[in-house]
């Protein structure tokens, strides 16, 4: 393996439908390897609480946007873009091209700083860094990952009911997958990680074998 090789970004791109457990996954592997971690989910909602705190129309494409191209890695690091109220801001500025494109851009610029990076979303493998060094494709069964969201939500104090959540869940496996632009499916090399039957040490366990081979790979 050449310097070159050796001295380029290493990236590790990983994807999966809501509740995988890809999330936290993606956070432990960035630690081991010593990259910083990019959690994309949060962008389309900080440009949505940015813009709705400062008074601005979410609706305009345009001034979306411009906030995505300014958006900056500190703006994902405020505690409020886990919640309802931030879900439904980011819905309404995901529909506009020009904040997609900015987006996009932000997170190839992210992932090809030295000495690389651990993104997770639902197409980074597919569409925003391609030709990443590890693509890991993190699913389980719907009914597991709506019994691990009800589980969430109910230790937060929320009343919700299991069928419900899983019918949201199938719903929401159905519009990702179906999609037309970028849709959730896995990468033609990605390595699928089914953590149904796993528990959160298992799964780092199964990725930190992924990540070893593949680099045991490029050191042949």
């Amino acid at each position: 393996m050449t310097d070159a090789v050796r001295l380029r970004p290493f990236v590790v791109a990983i994807d999966g439908p809501a509740a995988a457990g890809k999330g936290t996954l993606a956070l432990r592997l960035a630690e081991a390897l010593g990259l910083p971690h990019l959690d994309t989910g949060l962008l389309y909602r900080a440009i949505g609480k940015l813009m709705a705190e400062r008074g601005f129309d979410l609706d305009d494409p345009l001034l979306a946007g411009q906030f995505a191209e300014a958006l900056d890695p500190e703006d994902l690091k405020r505690g409020d873009l886990r919640g309802r109220e931030a879900g439904e801001l980011a819905s309404r500025v995901a529909v506009h091209p020009p904040v997609r494109a900015a987006l996009v851009q932000f997170q190839r610029d992210f992932a090809a700083r030295a000495p690389g990076a651990v993104l997770d979303g639902r197409d980074i493998g597919t569409v925003i860094c391609p030709q990443a060094d590890v693509k890991i494709f993190v699913t389980a069964s719907p009914e597991v990952r709506a019994r691990r969201r009800t589980d969430e939500l109910l230790a937060k104090g929320r009343e919700v009911a299991y069928e419900t959540i899983l019918a949201e869940t199938k719903e929401r496996d159905e519009r990702d997958s179906g999609r037309a632009v970028a849709p959730l499916k896995p990468a033609e090399d990605a390595v699928v990680l089914d953590t149904s039957s796993l528990d959160r040490d298992d799964a780092f366990v199964a990725a930190m074998a992924i990540v070893a081979e593949r680099r045991a790979e490029e050191s042949a």
